[in-house]
This record gives structure tokens, C-alpha cells and sequence, in this order.
């Protein structure tokens, strides 16, 4: 199929009003970052302390979006493409890489991988993309396992979640949601048995990647769930203890205003 077909698109230009504007976020970071003339804070950081920011930006992104904040999303993201922009000036810094290159290299990979939008194959999908992904990854590492490259800097759930499913793609699964089920009724017990904190630990540690997997197998994002039940915690506490005198109630009456509040909240 030619570049001139109409049917599929061509390579993507930026506008130009984009690259200007990300032409002065990396020029305002080069210049906090100069070595003479720069701010003082920014231009100590590296890589390993600008990481948790980083982490960070990206919950706060997520954050906005659960509440359907968008002038809030809006500035999250900003401040994710800021640490976008910060690593980068830090590897150029060090005459590793710089931003032109990240940014040609997720566009070269994008490409890559949708060969079906951007190449000759007929056909494509998810499937074709972790497959190319796949390929990349053995062709980056020796490590051979299908278990490589899951991120340890994850969130724990996430990475449970993301190694259950590299497994399950080499038939070391389930076939369906009794499995995983089964398993957190032994480790509970398992859990019960133990007194020392270490070997609980260990258990306590069984039981949630159990339930990660059953959370997989129901097709549910457990770490989503969790987000969603901190949530509504968050919100119920925050009705109880609005009540006058709430910190001197006893147990029981607090559990009565959950239960009120649990009640007011699910109608």
C-alpha cells in the first residue's frame, strides 16, 4: 500500500503551536538547572530523587481523572510532562540523552508497534502489539523468563496483577475463578495458624496475591477496587466523625453512625 493511499494515515506532525510550547518548558527547565545560574534546589536533583515525584504526578493524574476534575487534570498533567522534561534535562545534563531523543524514541515505538495503522500488516490489535512488545523485550534482555520486565517500582497490586498475567500466558493458571478462590480460604487458614510476625508476614503477603488473582480472574483491577474502597472509607469516616463529640463515643455507638452512614450512602 503506498504513503499516498488514503486509507491510511501518514506520519503525525506536531502542531506548531505544541512544539513551542514544549520548546519553553525544556528551555526553562535548562536554565533552572545551569550550574551557575540556575535554582539552587533543581539543579542538585538526579534521577533517584526526582523518582517519588515523579510516582506522585502520576497518582495525581489518576486522582483528577477518578473525580472527573479536568481543570485539575489539566494541571496534573502538566506537571507529569514537567517530570517528563526534568529527567530528561538531567540525562542530557550528563550527555546521556535529551528530550528530542524520548521523544523520537515513543514515537518511533508507537509506530512500530501498530504496523497495522502505520505499516503494511492487514490486521492488528492488542494482540499484535504485546506480541511486538514481546519480541522487543527478548531482543533488550537476557533474561529469557516471561516474568522479565515487569517493573518493580509498580504498585504492589498492579505488580501482583501483571505477573499473574505474564504467567498465565504460559498456561500456569486457573481455567476459571474456583481456583483463586480456593487458595484464599488456605491461605486465611494458613495466616490463622501462624503467631511469629515474620512467617504472618509471609502469609498476610499469600493472602493478597491470591486475592489479586481472583480479582484477575473476575476481570476486575484490583488495584482500581482498592482505590475505590479507600474512597468510600474516606468518605463514610468523614461523615462520622463530623458528629458532636465523636472522639469521646465509645465503639459501639461509632459503629452505629457507620452503619447510619453506610445505610444514607448506599440509597
Amino acid at each position: 500500500m503506498s504513503d499516498a493511499d488514503p486509507a491510511r494515515p501518514a506520519r503525525a506532525e506536531a502542531p506548531q503551536e505544541l512544539d513551542a510550547s514544549l520548546h519553553r518548558l525544556a528551555k526553562i527547565m535548562k536554565q533552572l538547572r545551569d550550574p551557575v545560574h540556575g535554582c539552587e534546589w533543581d539543579r542538585v536533583q538526579t534521577f533517584a530523587t526526582i523518582a517519588p515525584y515523579t510516582i506522585e504526578e502520576a497518582y495525581e493524574v489518576a486522582d483528577a481523572i477518578a473525580r472527573n476534575d479536568l481543570a485539575d487534570l489539566q494541571e496534573e498533567l502538566g506537571d507529569l510532562q514537567l517530570q517528563v522534561v526534568f529527567h530528561a534535562q538531567i540525562a542530557a545534563d550528563a550527555g546521556h540523552f535529551g528530550l528530542d531523543d524520548v521523544i523520537a524514541g515513543i514515537c518511533d515505538k508507537l509506530e512500530r508497534r501498530h504496523p497495522h495503522i502505520f505499516g503494511d500488516a492487514p490486521s492488528g490489535g492488542h494482540h499484535l502489539w504485546e506480541q511486538i512488545k514481546a519480541e522487543e523485550r527478548a531482543g533488550k534482555t537476557k533474561d529469557s523468563s516471561a516474568l522479565s520486565g515487569v517493573a518493580l517500582a509498580l504498585p504492589a497490586l498492579e505488580r501482583a496483577a501483571k505477573l499473574q498475567q505474564r504467567a498465565a500466558r504460559t498456561g500456569f493458571d486457573w481455567p476459571d475463578p474456583r481456583g483463586p478462590r480456593a487458595k484464599i480460604d488456605e491461605e486465611l487458614r494458613e495466616l490463622d495458624a501462624e503467631v511469629e510476625p515474620a512467617p504472618r508476614m509471609e502469609e498476610l503477603g499469600d493472602l493478597l496475591f491470591a486475592v489479586v488473582n481472583l480479582a484477575r480472574h473476575l476481570n476486575i483491577d484490583a488495584e482500581e477496587a482498592l482505590r475505590q474502597a479507600n474512597r468510600k472509607f474516606e468518605r463514610r469516616f468523614r461523615t462520622i466523625e463530623s458528629e458532636r463529640g465523636f472522639a469521646a463515643l465509645t465503639l459501639e455507638e461509632k459503629e452505629r453512625l457507620w452503619g447510619r452512614a453506610k445505610r444514607a450512602q448506599s440509597d
